[in-house]
């Protein structure tokens, strides 16, 4: 089994992907392939559910897609029309099978099977609430919360017991459900998770990125909007909208790091963005250097914008191996210590005396960016100087993204200079807020009401947190994802 490399745990990281086919034959093979294409999005576990008109069938596992659902045993066991996927990597809930979506259960209306990208941020007290009503809880997912809200909604109609929940939580969510009667897809009124539909023939798809719609041969639709709820049943597809309208506030952290380079989120081509990005980095933070260099994988696009602006030479400077793996070794604090030089490690010859710009996509707790400017200090850099392509990560995430405590953010301990010492670089710098605007096409950050959800840069949270703020951080530690490191 393969999951999470051990050595990106100083990196934000995406709780999910989510994948849906309506009306098409062998749906669970072109699910797996569009898992696949997400796996970036969560590597701890995957599962998939079909539906083939009598019964519901459901494989999951932890690990990888591939090892998993790339053998004819497994997709046979998986037959229907009908079928959705999850790529899990937990911020809520331990790492344990009974966590790995889809989740599935049987209610009074027949099966209901649901797949979550996002996070639930008032789910421990509807979780209490629902334990002292009766409610009997499988996982410890808040993703589970939904089901015991449909159970025991009030309402006569799935669709109108559906909405009945939805109104109840707050937070982000992606969802595809899956019952008898067809398939749902949408997204929270925030629209803080994506989502988008694309055909295949007359087959409807959801997915989380666009580039899952390519590597399945789809053609994109458009996305689901914030608010809106798509319903496909056979060949009909109809979208309501139950909630009240509000201004949308997608997480702006998709286009600096989450989503693939060759997405589109929203009309904006990721790697276009990230080439902004750094382009603009370059403008607000120049420094006399020999060579601008990424950190691979995820700060590459944003290293060519600054190299383009600045004029300075773009190198591979640091070569990534992409075949590290969490089994691969043991723990332990040595070995743990050498782990950054197996995945990353250092062009010698291109480093020695030369002054480097090193573009990164962001700074967790810094332990990593210490490795790296201490590769090249040991490689005979001159000066290394790091570059940030996001602002400094001072918050924490509540709406699906795995980030450390408060306490534990660099950003959040240290001011500039002292984030500098840290890492021990000649120089550190991040791009500005409105900087990252920019580059997304916006003059600045509005201080009323901005278009992008930036609470881990801003602390601008834009709902509600009723489990932060009534202290269940605490409730929560039978909760939150155990780590195998």
């Amino acid at each position: 089994m393969q999951t999470t490399n051990p050595f990106d745990d100083d990196k934000l990281r995406e709780e999910c992907g989510v994948f849906g086919v309506s009306a098409t034959d062998g749906a669970a093979a072109l699910v797996a392939l569009g898992l696949h294409a997400l796996q970036h999005r969560g590597q701890e576990a995957a599962g998939i559910t079909t539906f083939d008109g009598a019964n519901f069938h459901t494989h999951r596992a932890m690990g990888h897609v591939a090892g998993n659902f790339d053998r004819d045993d497994v997709i046979r066991a998986l037959p229907g029309t009908v079928a959705c996927g999850h790529v899990r990597y937990s911020t809520t809930g331990e790492t344990a099978l009974r966590n790995v979506q889809p989740l599935y259960a049987e209610l009074s209306t027949g099966g209901f099977a649901i797949a979550h990208n996002g996070n639930i941020s008032n789910a421990m007290r509807l979780r209490r609430e629902l334990v002292r009503r009766g409610s009997i809880f499988q996982s410890t997912s808040d993703t589970e919360t939904i089901i015991h809200l449909v159970a025991t909604s009030n309402y006569r109609t799935l669709l109108d017991r559906f909405i009945d929940a939805l109104k109840q939580i707050e937070g982000a969510y992606s969802l595809i459900v899956m019952t008898p009667e067809g398939m749902i897809a949408c997204r929270d009124p925030l629209g803080i998770r994506p989502l988008v539909m694309g055909k295949l023939g007359d087959a409807v798809i959801f997915a989380s990125e666009t580039v899952a719609l390519d590597v399945v041969g789809a053609t994109f639709v458009r996305a689901v909007e914030p608010g809106e709820l798509v319903i496909v049943q056979g060949s009909e597809i109809r979208s309501i909208r139950p909630f009240a309208p509000m201004a949308a506030r997608p997480c702006i952290f998709e286009w600096v790091y989450f989503s693939r380079p060759n997405s589109i989120v929203d009309d904006h081509s990721v790697y276009s963005v990230r080439k902004a990005i750094g382009a603009q980095l370059a403008i607000e933070s120049p420094v006399d250097a020999d060579l601008v260099i990424p950190v691979p994988d995820s700060g590459t696009p944003a290293a060519i914008g600054y190299a383009q602006q600045s004029g300075i030479p773009f190198e591979l400077g640091i070569i990534r191996s992409h075949y590290v793996g969490r089994t691969f070794i043991s723990p332990g604090d040595k070995v743990r210590h050498l782990g950054v030089k197996l995945k990353h490690n250092a062009n010698r010859a291109l480093i020695k005396g030369k002054r480097v710009i090193l573009v990164d996509d962001s700074i967790v707790r810094g332990t990593t960016s210490l490795k790296i400017v201490q590769m090249m200090r040991e490689a005979g850099a001159a000066e290394v100087h790091m570059r940030i392509a996001s602002p400094p990560t001072r918050h924490s995430c509540f709406y699906g993204v795995d980030t450390p405590e408060r306490a534990k953010l660099l950003a959040a301990k240290l001011d500039l200079g002292g984030m500098t010492g840290f890492i021990h670089a000649d120089s550190l710098n991040f791009i500005s807020i409105d900087g990252l605007y920019k580059a997304l096409g916006e003059a600045k950050r509005a201080d009323v009401r901005p278009k992008y959800c930036d609470a881990c840069f801003t602390g601008d949270y834009p709902t509600t947190l009723t489990d932060h703020d009534e202290g269940s951080e605490v409730d929560q530690f039978a909760m939150l994802a155990e780590r195998v490191i």
